[in-house]
């Protein structure tokens, strides 16, 4: 047991980003999700990616939409797949064009439908192309007609046949007359 366990909430949050960046692992794990939801996002900005790497799905989950808006992107390219799957649709409909532009195409292919669902055009223009053709073809039904705007023609065009099936009529309808053209050239050509 660190010290860090016996602070309460609002001890946590009173800590400096001084104090914050020098924790070690052993005092994030030791972290309860109480204490990890008092967290500012200029304490998460401060964090190391091995201290954010150390934190458990539950705390992640616990940490509030700001503090998680204080995670960078490079930061969050080292999260596992597990601990981005632990966020919550609220929080992942939240995060940054950067922070969603920086998960790697494995944590993209983790994805839930439920937190593709919950990104905006920003959010899905920040996806690499490799990351768009990742996507499964449910997680491709659960884009939001209005998300799909930022979906780019060369994102499209790198689906494959099954994928650029996928789509419901109502997501097609929502598309672009580039857009579409992008789809059937997938479906023709891959």
């Amino acid at each position: 047991m660190t010290i860090i366990s016996s602070l309460s909430a609002s001890q946590v949050a009173s800590l400096s980003t001084t104090t914050i960046a020098s924790l070690t692992t052993t005092d994030i794990a030791a972290l309860s999700t109480t204490q990890v939801a008092a967290l500012t996002s200029a304490q998460t900005g401060a964090l190391t990616t091995t201290d954010l790497a150390a934190f458990t799905g539950p705390q992640i989950g616990a940490l509030t939409l700001s503090a998680l808006i204080g995670i960078s992107g490079p930061q969050f390219t080292n999260l596992t797949t597990a601990e981005v799957g632990a966020l919550t649709t609220s929080q992942f409909g939240g995060l940054t064009t950067a922070q969603v532009g920086a998960l790697s195409t494995d944590q993209v292919a983790a994805l839930s439908t439920a937190q593709i669902a919950a990104l905006g055009s920003a959010q899905i223009a920040g996806l690499q192309t490799a990351d768009v053709a990742a996507l499964s073809t449910a997680q491709i039904d659960a884009i939001s007609t209005t998300a799909l705007a930022g979906l780019s023609t060369a994102d499209l065009s790198g689906l494959t046949s099954a994928q650029a099936n996928s789509f419901t009529t109502t997501q097609v309808a929502a598309l672009t007359s580039a857009q579409v053209a992008a789809v059937i050239q997938a479906y023709e050509n891959n």
